[in-house]
């Protein structure tokens, strides 16, 4: 799809997420008020980080989409990875509180309260989660977009999360109320983990990591079948949101002309552009020197080395 119709795809499952945190907030704030679970705080503290960061994560798509202009050359699609760390950041601290209400409410434990409140809110957030994250997943395969990633990744653990608080109402109903607390510190648990896989990969971004060791030799492949080219060095690739970028020195016969080299490396353009789009691609040219074929092995053994 094109770039246009990728935005849109973003814009509508941000907006998407909003509504249903916004729903889930506001159910599971009256039920963790009259119940005074703490499964049920933890549940409520997960979706008002959700909301927060689905509200970033609408302002960073929508900067991330703002064209290359004279101040950011490269485009702003870093502003995706800046979402994911603020989201991360935000989960983390959340955890923490929880873990330690939740240690207190084992050391003091306290029967949860309308039993039927926490099982109705919580199955509303699994059925709104659940068709939430089929579109969300649907926007992540065809954009590709970190951010959405993120959201995503937010409301799959919901899923799970609000499994976890309707199992915690069940069991201490039972008399066992040792389960409030143990299932708060489980999720708590969770929140942090699920932050780890949205810092990672946000920081991967922002600190220009190269693509995927099965992509950047694939580049290598494509390049070096073109009989034109007689060797490959400085190949260097990064991402920034749905934008990425190939950079690279390929060697052409030094007895061709200036022209004749331009239309190779248009070649090998155009060729990487059909397997790598809304990648910017940038090619150097070289004549070859007495350490081509060392250069170029060089390369090929990053490739294999990493």
């Amino acid at each position: 799809m094109t770039k246009d119709q990728a935005g849109k795809l973003m814009k509508m499952a941000t907006l998407a997420a909003i509504t249903v945190a916004s729903t889930l907030v506001a159910a599971k704030a009256v039920a963790w008020w009259l119940s005074g679970s703490v499964a049920m705080l933890g549940s409520l503290a997960d979706s008002t980080l959700d909301l927060a960061a689905s509200l970033v994560t609408m302002f960073a798509v929508r900067v991330a989409l703002i064209p290359a202009d004279d101040d950011h050359r490269f485009g702003h699609g870093k502003a995706e990875a800046l979402a994911g760390l603020f989201q991360a950041a935000v989960m983390t601290g959340s955890a923490v509180y929880l873990i330690l209400e939740s240690i207190s409410r084992i050391w003091e434990p306290v029967p949860p309260m309308r039993s039927d409140l926490i099982i109705g809110a919580s199955g509303l957030a699994i059925a709104l989660s659940l068709g939430l994250v089929i579109f969300q997943s649907y926007v992540v395969k065809r954009t590709g977009s970190l951010a959405i990633a993120g959201d995503h990744l937010h409301y799959k653990g919901d899923l799970l999360l609000n499994s976890a608080v309707i199992g915690s109402t069940l069991v201490a109903g039972t008399g066992f109320l040792y389960a409030d607390g143990i299932f708060g510190l489980l999720i708590g648990g969770y929140i942090i983990f699920g932050a780890y896989d949205i810092a990672r990969p946000a920081i991967d971004m922002l600190m220009d990591k190269e693509f995927e060791d099965g992509e950047r030799e694939r580049i290598f492949n494509i390049v070096m079948a073109n009989p034109d080219v007689l060797g490959l060095h400085e190949l260097k690739t990064r991402s920034s949101g749905r934008d990425r970028f190939i950079q690279m020195h390929i060697e052409v016969p030094g007895s061709m002309t200036v022209e004749a080299a331009h239309i190779i490396a248009d070649e090998v353009e155009a060729t990487l552009g059909e397997v790598f789009p809304d990648t910017e691609i940038f090619i150097h040219m070289d004549p070859p020197s007495q350490r081509s074929d060392e250069l170029t092995v060089q390369e090929l053994g990053k490739l294999e080395d990493v």
